[in-house]
């Protein structure tokens, strides 16, 4: 019996051990008992106007495409385990309004909403109750002391919230061929047009300008804004109305209806189509008013001693700024004024609804350190930094950057658009009364026609 028993029992433990041995390793994706009880990493949710997935090296968006093939895994790593960052490419011309239909319908919103101020959509999106106001997480960071207060106010609303975090600014400001302003660009009204009467007896206009009514009165935020502005108007009251027929505001447009009746400016300036910046390429006007980022667009250029910067690209303009040929420089300025100038900045806002404002907050951190600020500034940005410690980073020590900082520094830059709560109509009516009063009917009382304008917009408000 016992050694049947012992038997018995070795047959047993031989077929337990047999079983044993005969049992498969875990295939390749099977997760073991400790791997499934790690957390797999949430989806954070982005829309921005690129796409990582277009590789066509002849896209608009190329650049920022390029960028988030090289960013999307160095994030994903940075936060492994934790976020998983998912891009939604958006239509840049579509973004705002499919953004503010997904939030109104409780539909599916990204975690992070990619965002300029150009258009005025702080004021749009507040309206209509799209984006988080960020002003009680955003002060409590490190990096809020260090921002632009300029480019913290474009993106404040009218009730003082913060509804984007700026990452890029885009400011304007003039450049300027520097022979034809020798003793430096004047820095105020009386003394410009000394400079202009001048440079008019050479045969030359002292400056070029988006003067037409075309894009939808986009020269309403370009040089019209930037000679109110410093004059010290406003196109608005901070409460949604709009503020057109003040004595700041006539004394501005009687100047820019001077420069025009008294030919300092040519009349390629009216030709619409952005023709407005040829006078400047070919150096017969002396200085152009613009958007900082402007200069990807004039070329090729001739300097006034006829040196030919003739690449075809942006490198034409930053070639000249590099030799001395141009310069950047504020605006003219009224007395007690600062010069004024349209601020844009382009950075992050998160919607209300979003399902992971947390990956949100550390995706902005992130972007905000010093290994990843001046990379996005310098690409999908495509601006200045609003965080002043990265304008001392190398990439920002060129004469453009250097001359670009200077000049913002002495200027009081703002939104043109205010607290207008429809941006696109006002700015169609403000430059067509504008370029009623300057060009087209210059013997127009300017007062009453700003008055018919300001009337017409606040009686729809």
């Amino acid at each position: 019996m016992q050694r049947t028993w012992t038997l018995w029992f070795l047959g047993v433990l031989s077929l337990l051990l047999a079983a044993c041995a005969a049992a498969p390793p875990a295939t390749e994706g099977e997760a073991t008992e400790s791997e499934a009880a790690a957390p797999a990493a949430q989806d954070f949710v982005t829309w921005y106007q690129y796409d990582e997935k277009n590789e066509d090296p002849a896209s608009d968006e190329r650049v920022g495409n390029q960028y988030l093939r090289d960013t999307i895994p160095l994030f994903n790593e940075a936060f492994a385990g934790k976020w998983n960052w998912v891009n939604q490419p958006k239509a840049w011309d579509r973004m705002s309004a499919e953004i503010i239909a997904a939030v109104q319908s409780g539909g599916d919103v990204p975690d992070l909403y990619e965002m300029g101020t150009g258009g005025g959509d702080v004021g749009v999106f507040y309206r209509n109750g799209v984006m988080q106001d960020l002003r009680p997480w955003a002060e409590a960071q490190p990096w809020y002391s260090e921002m632009d207060p300029s480019a913290l106010a474009a993106c404040t609303g009218p009730d003082g919230g913060l509804y984007c975090i700026p990452i890029a600014e885009r400011p304007h400001l003039v450049y300027v061929w520097a022979d034809r302003f020798p003793n430096g660009y004047p820095k105020t009204p009386e003394a410009f047009l000394v400079e202009a009467e001048r440079l008019k007896a050479e045969g030359l206009y002292a400056m070029t300008f988006l003067g037409s009514t075309a894009f939808d009165g986009t020269g309403t935020t370009r040089a019209v804004w930037t000679t109110v502005s410093s004059f010290g108007g406003k196109f608005d009251d901070g409460a949604g109305a709009m503020t057109l027929n003040t004595p700041a505001n006539i004394a501005a447009i009687e100047f820019l209806r001077t420069v025009v009746q008294s030919d300092y400016a040519p009349e390629i300036a009216f030709a619409g189509n952005f023709q407005e910046e040829e006078a400047f390429k070919d150096a017969s006007a002396g200085s152009f008013p613009t958007g900082l980022f402007g200069y990807r667009y004039i070329n090729p250029l001739t300097a006034p001693d006829g040196t030919q910067y003739s690449k075809g690209n942006e490198e034409d303009m930053l070639d000249a700024i590099a030799a001395g040929d141009v310069v950047l420089t504020p605006f003219l300025a009224a007395e007690g004024q600062k010069p004024g100038c349209e601020i844009s900045v382009t950075g992050f806002a998160i919607p209300v609804g979003a399902q992971n404002p947390e990956a949100a907050y550390d995706y902005i951190n992130w972007i905000l350190t010093p290994e990843q600020n001046a990379d996005w500034v310098l690409r999908p940005g495509a601006g200045f930094p609003a965080l002043q410690s990265t304008r001392q980073s190398e990439q920002f020590q060129t004469p453009f950057y250097q001359q670009a900082s200077e000049a913002i520094s002495a200027s009081a830059c703002s939104p043109w658009s205010g607290s207008l709560e429809r941006p696109l109509e006002a700015q169609k009516l403000i430059m067509n009364v504008v370029y009623k009063l300057i060009k087209e009917d210059p013997s127009a009382d300017i007062a009453a026609e700003l008055q018919a304008v300001e009337d017409e917009y606040n009686a729809a408000n």
